[in-house]
C-alpha cells in the first residue's frame, strides 16, 4: 500500500467527499517549534484476515510503542494520559500520547525506518510547522503519504472529541492560591457558547470561538513557553523544561521583581492595586545587592511569573473586548506544570473578580494532533463510555 498509485488514490479520495479510513496503525503527529506529539490508536478487534496479514508488525509495533515509557533520553508516552477501551472510526482500541523534543525529529524518522514503524500504514497526517519543515525528509525516507492538515482547525476538533469523549477533560481550580488545598473541579464544557483558547505553545496564540466551524484568531504574543525555556538557560544554565520547572517551584519572584508595595510602601488605593502585584518585571535587578541575594531558583521564577503575566493580561484584554466569559488554556507549555496553571488561575479570578474563571485541559498539547485523526475519520458513534488511566 506504499506505491505511488495508492498514494495517489488517497489523494484524490481524500479530496472527495468520501474519504478512506488507513489500514492500521493510526498515527497522527503535531510538529511544533519545541515538543513534537504524537498519537497512536492501537485497534483491540484485529479480525482474523488482519491479525494474519498485519498482525506480527502490529504486535511488534505495539510492544515498542506500549512497553516503555521512554524512548532514549528524551522521548517519552504519557501514559498516565491514554484512553482505554475508546471507539474511533468504528474501531474499539486504546489511544495513546507520546512527546519528544522537536530537535530529534530527525533521528525520530530514522528511528521509524530502523523499527520498521512505518511498514503498515501509507499515510501520515500531520500538523504544526513541522509539518512543513520536515515534509520532505519523511516523505523520502518513510516512502508514504505526508497529509498536512491545518493547525488551528485540527486543534479545535481535538478539543471537541476530546471534551465528549472524556468526562473529566476540562477542569477549573476554585482556590489555586491555596497550596494546601487546590480544589481542583472537573467541568462539563459546552463548545457551542463562545469562548476564547488560549494556545501557549512556544508562542501564543488566542482564538475567538464560536462553534467548532466558526474561529477567528484574535491576538497573539511572542513571549511563550520558549520564551521561558530560553531565559531560563541564559540566567540559571539549566538544560531542559523539565529542570526550569522545577527551579521556579522552588524560587521566590519577589526576590527578583520589584512590588507595588517596593514603590508605594503598601497598597496604591486609588488604582486598585494591592501591595502584593508585580509593579516591574525584574525590577529589583539593577541593583548590585538585590542581584547577589537572588538565587537561580528566584530568577526562574520570576521568569515564570514574567511570561505568565504577559499572558494573562492579554487574554483578560480579549475577553473583556470579545465579551466572552470563559478562557480556555491549552498547549504542552502547561504539561507537568500545576504551579503555572495555578498562577494563571489566580490571575483571572483577581483581575475578573470571579467573573472569569481559567479553564485548563488534562491531555494539554495534544488536541492537534488528535484532530488530525478526526481530520479522516468522522463518527458521531465514536462518542461512548471511555476509561482514563
Amino acid at each position: 500500500m506504499s506505491t505511488n498509485n495508492a498514494s495517489s488514490t488517497v489523494n484524490s479520495q481524500l479530496s472527495s467527499e468520501h474519504r478512506i479510513i488507513p489500514v492500521f496503525p493510526w498515527f497522527a503527529i503535531d510538529i511544533g517549534g519545541t515538543l513534537v506529539k504524537l498519537v497512536y490508536f492501537e485497534p483491540l478487534d484485529l479480525t482474523p484476515d488482519e491479525i494474519l496479514t498485519e498482525g506480527e508488525i502490529l504486535m511488534n509495533i505495539r510492544h515498542y510503542l506500549t512497553s516503555n515509557r521512554a524512548y532514549g533520553a528524551e522521548g517519552f508516552r504519557d501514559d498516565a494520559l491514554e484512553l482505554t477501551n475508546i471507539k474511533l472510526g468504528g474501531r474499539r482500541g486504546n489511544l495513546h500520547f507520546i512527546r519528544f523534543p522537536t530537535s530529534q525529529m530527525h533521528n525520530f524518522i530514522d528511528l521509524c525506518v530502523m523499527k520498521n514503524l512505518h511498514t503498515l500504514t501509507f499515510q501520515v497526517f500531520a500538523t504544526g510547522g513541522g509539518a512543513y519543515k520536515f515534509e520532505q525528509d519523511a516523505v523520502e525516507k518513510l516512502k508514504l503519504t505526508w497529509c498536512k492538515c491545518d493547525e488551528i482547525e485540527t486543534l479545535i476538533k481535538g478539543l471537541s472529541y476530546l471534551s465528549k469523549l472524556n468526562p473529566n477533560e476540562c477542569f477549573y481550580y476554585e482556590e489555586p492560591e491555596n497550596n494546601a488545598n487546590l480544589n481542583k473541579h472537573s467541568l462539563k464544557f459546552d463548545m457551542k457558547k463562545p469562548f476564547l483558547l488560549v494556545n501557549i505553545g512556544s508562542g501564543i496564540s488566542i482564538l475567538h470561538v464560536e462553534s467548532e466551524t466558526k474561529v477567528r484568531r484574535i491576538s497573539g504574543t511572542s513571549i511563550g513557553g520558549a520564551t521561558f525555556l530560553g531565559l531560563s538557560c541564559l540566567l540559571t544554565d539549566c538544560s531542559s523544561y523539565e529542570e526550569a520547572i522545577k527551579l521556579a517551584s522552588e524560587g521566590d519572584s519577589t526576590k527578583v521583581d520589584k512590588l507595588v508595595r517596593d514603590i508605594y510602601g503598601g497598597d496604591y488605593d486609588r488604582f486598585g492595586l494591592p501591595g502584593h502585584i508585580v509593579a516591574s518585571s525584574f525590577g529589583h535587578m539593577n541593583a548590585p545587592d538585590k542581584r547577589e541575594q537572588a538565587s537561580k531558583a528566584d530568577l526562574a521564577r520570576a521568569t515564570l511569573v514574567t511570561v505568565l503575566n504577559n499572558i494573562g493580561s492579554i487574554s483578560m484584554m480579549c475577553a473583556r473586548t470579545e465579551n466572552v466569559d470563559r478562557i480556555l488554556f491549552s498547549g504542552s507549555f502547561l504539561r507537568i506544570n500545576d504551579l503555572s496553571m495555578r498562577i494563571l488561575a489566580y490571575a483571572m479570578d483577581y483581575w475578573s473578580n470571579n467573573e472569569i474563571k481559567a479553564i485548563f485541559l488534562e491531555h494539554e498539547g495534544y488536541f492537534s494532533a488528535v484532530g488530525c485523526l478526526r481530520e479522516f475519520i468522522m463518527d458521531e458513534n465514536d462518542f461512548i463510555a471511555t476509561s482514563q488511566h
